[in-house]
């Protein structure tokens, strides 16, 4: 890989590779996670692959963690008796990030109920606020996943 900046590969302290994995998120690895009492913060090295034809980091980078931190720190929240699914999302855009700068999103949980959480997070990069988003919830009954090649 040949970029003009050069790649930073330290990890901010308390994060661990995350513990969940999918297909989507695949080509972002590594991928890093940290536990709070309220949240789960989700975190990762910018690097080229995960920037736009422009060199941009992508949005929809920004918005696919956005949406897997909320919807986690909404599981975490309700103890992970349950699972979410995504019934809204909406992210805005208020700033960039470039290659080598640690992306980190970081919720709130607003609400929990029996059948729909509501979250907000911020999306920083090296602490600057780049973005931030809304999501709602549905809360499902918890079934093993099945991915295809992951058996």
């Amino acid at each position: 890989m040949t970029t003009d900046t050069p790649v930073i590969t330290d990890v901010p302290d308390g994060f661990e590779p995350h513990f969940r994995k999918s297909p989507l998120t695949d080509p972002w690895e590594p991928l890093y996670s940290k536990r709070t009492d309220k949240a789960v913060i989700i975190g990762l090295r910018l690097a080229r692959p995960h920037t736009n034809g422009r060199g941009l980091i992508h949005g929809g980078l920004i918005a696919a963690l956005a949406d897997n931190a909320m919807g986690h720190s909404c599981g975490h929240r309700m103890g992970g008796a349950s699972s979410l699914v995504t019934i809204s999302l909406a992210v805005d855009f208020i700033g960039t990030a470039q290659v080598g700068q640690w992306l980190a999103v970081e919720t709130d949980v607003i609400k929990t109920g029996s059948t729909i959480c509501f979250a907000q997070s911020l999306i920083k990069a090296d602490d600057v606020v780049i973005a931030r988003a809304n999501g709602t919830f549905r809360v499902v009954p918890k079934r093993d996943a099945v991915v295809p090649g992951r058996e």
